[in-house]
């Protein structure tokens, strides 16, 4: 048996443990069988690799079943596979988290912030959310969509003033959904990626050490940060 095949069924074996591992090491549940099982999981990236793993699935069993003799088989890996097999067992084993790819500094404000200094950030600093808090408890994202949706309605009534007016009033209350998620800093990128696509009026996801809304904002991301991935 040739090196590729080696390297090829160590890391099918790593995978096929792992899969076990994840279904509370079944009895009697063949690879492929496991693999469909887990495909529903949205936390896991099985359903992206589904039909990559069958494939192996039957690469593996040509290896190890139809040897024409002690140093032939029939099929031998050739180095794409080697390299796919070994990216997929990476991702399924080690996924990516949140941190450190999205850590970045996130400004909070609070509740009684003037609306005449939201705006004035937003022309200097360009920020485009800005979390909401009342002495440390949080209370909502707001987003230039909910900015602009305000002043538009303001304007209905004739001349925006702002003297007075806090970013409390611009926290909406027509029930829509909620535009925000928070989670904790062991998410993984695949479930991040499924709770944009689950859910399309998420406009932000907050990172936090445990995913409780008062921590401390260790990073944001927002959709165009994800499906640039």
């Amino acid at each position: 048996m040739g090196e590729a095949a080696d390297i090829f069924l160590s890391s099918f074996n790593r995978i096929e443990k792992w899969l076990r591992d994840q279904l509370g090491n079944p009895k009697n549940m063949g690879f492929s069988q496991m693999v469909r099982r887990l495909s529903t999981r949205q936390d896991l990236p099985i359903k992206k690799y589904e039909n990559d793993l069958l494939q192996f699935s039957q690469l593996r069993n040509a290896i190890v079943h139809e040897k024409i003799g002690e140093n032939f088989v029939i099929a031998e890996p050739n180095t794409w596979l080697v390299n796919r097999i070994r990216k997929i067992e990476a991702e399924l084993l080690k996924p990516e988290l949140v941190l450190p790819r999205f850590e970045k500094h996130v400004t909070g404000f609070e509740e009684n912030l003037p609306i005449k200094e939201l705006l004035k950030t937003v022309a200097e600093k360009r920020y485009s959310q800005f979390p909401l808090y009342e002495k440390g408890q949080f209370k909502a994202l707001i987003t230039l969509r909910a900015l602009g949706y305000w002043l538009a309605k303001e304007s209905l009534k004739g001349e925006i003033k702002l003297e007075g007016r806090t970013a409390k009033e611009l926290i909406l209350e027509d029930g829509k959904s909620t535009n925000y998620a928070f989670v904790s800093r062991n998410t993984s990128v695949v479930e991040i990626d499924h709770l944009f696509h689950d859910n399309t009026t998420l406009e932000a996801i907050l990172i936090t050490k445990d995913g409780n809304p008062n921590g401390n904002l260790l990073g944001i991301i927002r959709p165009r940060d994800i499906f640039k991935l």
